[in-house]
């Protein structure tokens, strides 16, 4: 009864949300205001049979980590959430595990921000979402999976096309994990934090030697100028801002280039050749 009733729910608040107000090119010859199915499944990450049948009531139990993503798509108020939850038989995430809800009002500051590459992290660095402007710097996140969308792990292993020193990185991988061992004193009830550091570890030394050393001090402050090596326009250096929203305890990266500069140029043929390129065939 409850799958059915998640189903339900799920297609009603889909049916409300504008293509526009979702970020999403509204196309011709749409027969209802709302989102489409394919269009609701690429923002969350999920394949839209999966969505076809979690909204007929054939597909039961979906995880934590989709309920939250639909309930991003789907711009769901805090009770409206907490309803998915409950229809898809999960607890509501209480404050003792590390947030990955996106409020209205950051979903405010994603739709004002929409042409500024901007991704939202947890307090464990791993990505929450990214709108299509970052997508286009960084490459597409939708794509990213597991320890992939892990900011410490893209570090660690070498998978992000910012150009750091040797000094550089060490100060940033350093950072990062003493931000993680404050994230895991801070949740310590978020089984999620040790299964990461489990995964980190048996994957890379370096996060070993830097655990252990038992640091919470990150150190040097790594350089917010930071250079894109970018595979259409070539390398652009850019500020990176990193805004901390301490009440939902998610962090905004942001990366911007001052007007009229060469940088400013190259991000803006950036954000004009990937939009063609992910832009979707209609």
């Amino acid at each position: 009864m409850e799958s059915r009733e998640l189903g339900l729910a799920l297609r009603r608040w889909r049916d409300r949300v504008t293509p526009q107000s979702a970020g999403v090119p509204p196309g011709r010859r749409r027969r209802a205001p709302g989102l489409r199915r394919e269009e609701l499944a690429a923002l969350v990450g999920i394949s839209p049979d999966y969505l076809t049948r979690l909204e007929q009531g054939r597909a039961t139990s979906p995880s934590a980590q989709v309920v939250e993503a639909l309930a991003r798509g789907l711009r769901l108020s805090d009770s409206e959430r907490d309803v998915a939850f409950r229809l898809a038989g999960h607890a509501t995430p209480g404050p003792d595990l590390v947030p990955t809800r996106i409020t209205p009002s950051v979903q405010r500051l994603l739709d004002v921000l929409d042409h500024t590459p901007v991704a939202v992290f947890d307090a464990t660095l791993t990505l929450i979402t990214a709108n299509r402007a970052y997508d286009v710097l960084m490459g597409e996140t939708a794509g990213w999976h597991g320890l992939e969308r892990n900011a410490i792990w893209r570090n660690l292993a070498g998978l992000n096309r910012v150009v750091l020193s040797p000094d550089e990185l060490a100060a940033l991988q350093a950072g990062q994990v003493a931000d993680l061992r404050v994230a895991a004193a801070r949740y310590p009830a978020d089984r999620r934090i040790p299964r990461l550091v489990a995964d980190l570890a048996a994957r890379s030394p370096r996060f070993v030697e830097l655990w252990e050393s038992g640091a919470v001090d990150p150190g040097a402050a790594s350089s917010k100028r930071k250079t894109v090596d970018h595979p259409a326009v070539g390398r652009l250096t850019l500020d990176c801002d990193v805004l901390v929203v301490a009440t939902d305890d998610v962090r905004l990266m942001l990366y911007s280039a001052a007007p009229g500069t060469p940088d400013a140029e190259r991000l803006a043929l950036a954000a004009v050749l990937g939009s063609q390129q992910l832009a979707p065939d209609r």
